[in-house]
């Protein structure tokens, strides 16, 4: 269900906040960090998460539906995700994302916003590195979850099946954006604590492995089955033909 402007309480001409944390592109720097969000606080009456779910550019997709987000934080203790505001599927152009201008997701917090964020993928699965192929943690990190690291021309990338890019999605982006809000419950964020900030969202991620895990069978199963009654409509109405 995709939200309204009205129901979401977005407007685009209204800036509040700022983001604080997330999980980086290969050449995103420190500058998001100036970057300010334009959500508004929920009224008492709204029920929360509130969804806000945009159409990707051309060539760009969400691994997972905004649906599928939700069900996979529902797979959570109700403490872990209680007070998070918005889930917002932001669209970005292809150029922006293939130069590495916007994080993979992000977590944004002020005025009475606390809202995770996550950027649109290609639909060829890859992600751009530049002439440098990844090395140590980044690509072990990767590599984890599936990634093939392969060079296409002068340009390094990482390759991800569809399972393995739902997977990485689920648990390296949007549980641990949940990580940095129960994290900035007991910390306040600050450039000087970055590196902490992000290693123990990264510990809450892993610690969450297995609720990831199940709620990725869960994804999974669903999407099977809508497969299969697809396929059976089209059929059905394949042999309607003359």
């Amino acid at each position: 269900m995709r939200a309204t402007p009205k129901s979401t309480a977005y407007r685009r001409n209204r800036r509040f906040g700022e983001t604080h944390g997330g999980r980086e592109a290969p050449k995103v720097t420190d500058g998001i960090l100036a970057h300010v969000h334009p959500l508004e606080r929920p009224s008492a009456s709204e029920v929360t998460p509130i969804l806000i779910e945009e159409n990707p550019s051309r060539d760009l997709y969400f691994p997972l539906s905004g649906a599928e987000c939700l069900a996979a934080m529902a797979a959570l203790p109700r403490r872990v995700t209680e007070g998070i505001t918005h889930v917002w599927l932001r669209r970005v152009t292809r150029r922006a994302l293939d130069r590495g201008e916007h994080p993979l997701a992000s977590y944004v917090l002020g005025s009475g916003v606390r809202a995770v964020v996550l950027f649109p993928w290609r639909t060829d699965n890859l992600i751009r590195f530049g002439a440098k192929a990844p090395q140590g943690d980044t690509r072990r990190d990767y590599e984890r979850f599936g990634a093939q690291i392969v060079r296409r021309g002068e340009c390094w990338y990482g390759e991800f099946s569809d399972v393995a890019l739902r997977r990485f999605y689920l648990e390296y982006l949007l549980f641990h954006e949940i990580g940095h809000h129960l994290d900035g419950q007991r910390r306040h964020w600050s450039r000087a604590h970055r590196r902490a900030c992000e290693e123990a969202a990264d510990q809450y991620a892993l610690s969450w492995a297995k609720a990831a895990a199940h709620a990725l069978h869960r994804i999974e199963k669903a999407r099977a089955m809508s497969a299969a009654i697809d396929s059976s409509r089209a059929r059905a109405s394949g042999g309607d033909q003359p």
